[in-house]
């Protein structure tokens, strides 16, 4: 088993990485950069090492520091966590090329999956469903123009090699395709330095729900159920349910063959995600991309099913079996995921602060993974989630009555956060009935959120 571990990353991923690694008896090694030096995860790790100032190109992204500080830290492996570095496989040959066990998928499976349009082409050939789209990178309007023609409109444009959201786009016709190719290109190219586009069938009145997998050391590929992902702003999940309410039986038994199928075509070993857009209508789905990495919503799948992904993670790593019988996993009760930001709640743009107060709730079914507390100052410089408020029930009807309770009892001041959004979306009627779609936030705020 492995002996030590460098977590790369910082806040809430960073302390649940070392709070499994200190359980399982890894030593933990945290990095910070000098904006977060006052952070819980840097007091709670063994050792921490500093990586540079604020901006994230010169500590959170710099692969040299970080592999540096496992080096001189002694560190036996890198965890990634999720974001930064985590999906990025010239840094995953890097760690392995020093020596280091990389906590995570080869590199091989995070560049195929990297690359949306290729990711889809392979995908198709392993007997996943996916949607029309283009097969060859579009890098010109003329050439998006023909590609939406053969779709067929209405269309979404996107980074082929980028996500989060950025720059996408949804054309109805023509005009729209001008300006949203435009659009896609130019933050394609700035932030992930390609400005390759996919065209794809844009589905109407979709549910964004994604396949929880694990690539295990005997090769085997197992799913552990699915998460509905739908409540989003910006294309950005906000909110999480595990299972999802709008999948039948017999759809969440083809789709998560469907996930085990991509997994097994690129070899997966360890944690991942197959991301599905499902069509309410015709209960059909189709893939949408793999994340090759654990994912900010993995606690609402822990609660259901009692298994520790991160824990997953280390032993797959080690070359060791699971620590749960792979035939018989058997999702219990509901779980909910609130993605607490330090964000205006009304427009979700970010206010960072110091945190003058910090109050979180507790009792049955209630997790909280958070980065922060009070005393702390949240920057400018990262994303601004403060922390994940989870809740487990015996059926959904208890899980959202618990979500209520615990956001009413959730107390932070200092930073505005999305506490009150989040207690408009447990008392929408929509939500509540679990008959909503990725439009949903549009709806509960109409007009008030800003473009990606």
């Amino acid at each position: 088993m492995l002996d030590s571990v460098l977590v790369a990353n910082r806040g809430e991923i960073a302390r649940r990485v070392i709070r499994t690694a200190r359980r399982m008896g890894i030593r933990t090694v945290a990095v910070y950069s000098d904006a977060d030096a006052d952070l819980p995860h840097v007091r709670e790790a063994d050792e921490a090492v500093r990586i540079g100032p604020p901006q994230p190109a010169a500590s959170y992204l710099n692969a040299a520091a970080i592999i540096d500080a496992a080096r001189g830290a002694g560190a036996a492996a890198v965890h990634p966590g999720y974001g930064f570095l985590a999906e990025n496989a010239g840094f995953a040959r890097r760690v392995l090329a020093a020596g280091l066990t990389w906590v995570g998928p080869d590199p091989a499976a995070i560049e195929q999956m990297g690359d949306k349009i290729r990711a889809r082409n392979l995908m198709e050939r392993a007997g996943v469903p996916v949607s029309p789209g283009s097969r060859e990178p579009v890098t010109d309007a003329a050439a998006a123009a023909a590609e939406a023609a053969r779709i067929g409109y209405p269309v979404m444009v996107k980074a082929a090699a980028g996500g989060g959201g950025i720059g996408m786009g949804v054309a109805r016709g023509e005009a729209a395709l001008a300006a949203a190719f435009e659009t896609a290109r130019s933050r394609a190219e700035r932030f992930f330095g390609s400005p390759e586009i996919l065209i794809e069938r844009y589905v109407e009145h979709a549910r964004h729900v994604e396949v929880q997998i694990l690539g295990l050391a005997d090769g085997r590929v197992v799913a552990l159920g699915e998460r509905d992902c739908s409540v989003q702003r910006r294309h950005q999940k906000v909110a999480e349910e595990t299972p999802s309410p709008g999948v039948s039986a017999a759809l969440r038994e083809r789709m998560l063959a469907a996930a085990v199928r991509a997994g097994q075509a690129v070899r997966y070993r360890g944690a991942g995600t197959v991301e599905c857009l499902v069509d309410a209508e015709s209960g059909s789905f189709v893939f949408l991309e793999m994340n090759t990495r654990l994912q900010v919503e993995h606690p609402v799948t822990e609660l259901v099913t009692g298994i520790d992904l991160v824990e997953q993670q280390f032993l797959i790593a080690a070359g060791e079996p699971p620590s749960f019988d792979p035939g018989a996993v058997r999702p219990s009760g509901h779980a909910i995921e609130l993605r607490v930001y330090a964000e205006d709640p009304v427009r979700f743009l970010p206010r960072p602060g110091t945190i003058t107060e910090w109050k979180q709730p507790a009792g049955e079914g209630i997790r909280v993974d958070a980065g922060y507390v009070a005393g702390n100052t949240v920057t400018p410089f990262y994303d601004p989630l403060l922390a994940k408020l989870c809740v487990h029930g015996a059926d959904r009807g208890q899980a959202l009555d618990r979500a209520r309770d615990a956001v009413a009892a959730f107390r932070v001041a200092g930073p505005q956060t999305n506490l009150p959004f989040h207690a408009d979306l447990l008392a929408s009627p929509q939500f509540a009935s679990g008959d909503y779609d990725t439009s949903l936030v549009s709806k509960l705020r109409p007009g008030k959120v800003p473009a990606a």
